[in-house]
This record gives C-alpha cells, structure tokens and sequence, in this order.
C-alpha cells in the first residue's frame, strides 16, 4: 500500500515537472503567449482598418458624388458631360 502510494506521488510530481502544463514548459508558454499577443495586436490593427473602410463605403458617411467620382478615376471611365484636360507627362 505505501508502495503504490509513493510510486502515485513519484507519478505526479513527474508530470508536474515536465508535462504540458509543468513547471519546466513555462517558458515555452511564455513564448507562445508573446507571439500570440503581437498577432492578436496586428489582427486588431487589421480589423480597425477594414472598420475604417467599411465605414468610408456606408451610404450615411460618403457622398454618392464622391463614389462616383472615386469610381470613374479608378475604372478609367469619364461622363459625357465631364470636361476633360489632358497632360503630357
């Protein structure tokens, strides 16, 4: 009895040491904890922006003009009433 007990003890103080979630792996755990959190930082900055953007593009925020204007300068497309200057580069 006080054999099995002792080999119990042995057993889990082993696993305490080295196993995952052990003394000796916490430094392991502390570098997954750092890159973890400058990843949760970038996908946060990522998120803010594409927010931004999203919020730019809602009909409350942005002018239909100034769509359209961004719209014809980006698809290279012009009205028939726009005057058009053109320069040489």
């Amino acid at each position: 009895m006080t054999f099995s007990l002792v080999l119990l003890i042995a057993y889990f103080g082993f696993h305490a040491l080295t196993g995952e979630r052990g003394i000796l792996s916490s430094n392991q755990r502390n570098e997954a904890l750092a890159a973890k959190t400058q990843e949760l930082a970038l996908v946060r900055a990522q998120r803010q922006d594409l927010e931004m953007r999203a919020r730019l593009l809602r009909d409350t925020s942005l002018s239909a003009d100034l769509l359209e204007e961004r719209a014809r300068s980006l698809l290279g497309f012009a009205d028939p009433r726009d005057y058009m200057i053109r320069e040489t580069p």
